[in-house]
């Protein structure tokens, strides 16, 4: 007599947190063969009470939206649905970033680089109870939990930044033009300039070379 393997074969159910409806589409697709996506959200109110409904297996979670970002959703959700998984996906490789997010209760932190193949297996080691991470951001992890006091945690200046302002000061110091940036933020080229205006203003800066050495010292880029 054969044996039941309805739990073998169950899908996984994902929810998705991001504030870019073609990003979350894009995800959505590619996780489609792998996966159940039983929802998505914008922002983290309606993150929370949709999470709360759906009760996924897995929330893939952006860090940086304009309401408050992936912390917020895990600090409301935690204690009250403790059997919710969360994995960080963030265009985000900072390490107080993947430091923050881990310590409020992920278990994990890739890139949006990351392929459909990688994401979907780092989908399941998470619903498993295992922790991943992509591969250098890992070392960020180790060094904080070891207490290394050369990992940014607080910065005063950084803190002035918002989250959009981070992200673009974080491609801009890569190099990437600013035609790139909008492409990889989902934003006109038009908002980067302002951004790159706003970040070289509060930081007293006059040009993005001072601005990439900044990050440099900071370990963002």
């Amino acid at each position: 007599m054969t044996e039941p393997v309805a739990e073998e074969t169950r899908r996984l159910t994902v929810f998705l947190v991001d504030d870019h409806a073609m990003f979350r589409a894009g995800v959505r697709a590619e996780l489609g063969a792998y996966v159940e996506v039983v929802g998505e959200a914008s922002t983290v109110a309606e993150a929370i009470t949709r999470i709360a409904a759906t009760q996924p297996d897995v929330v893939l979670l952006d860090v940086h939206m304009p309401d408050g970002g992936g912390r917020a959703v895990l600090d409301a959700m935690r204690r009250s649905h403790p059997q919710v998984k969360f994995l960080a996906l963030s265009v985000s490789d900072a390490a107080e970033d993947v430091i923050g997010l881990i310590r409020a209760g992920a278990r994990g932190y890739v890139t949006k680089t990351i392929s459909p193949d990688e994401l979907a297996a780092a989908v399941r080691r998470v619903a498993d109870g295992d922790a991943v991470f992509s591969p250098r951001l890992a070392g960020f992890v180790l060094d904080a939990f070891a207490s290394r006091p050369d990992v940014p945690v607080a910065d005063p200046e950084l803190d002035q930044l918002t989250n959009r302002e981070r992200e673009v000061l974080r491609l801009l110091a890569r190099g990437y033009a600013y035609k790139e940036i909008a492409k990889e933020l989902f934003i006109s080229i038009k908002t980067v300039e302002t951004h790159v205006s706003n970040v070289l203003r509060k930081l007293q800066m006059s040009n993005r070379y001072e601005l990439s050495r900044w990050a440099a010292d900071r370990r963002l880029v």
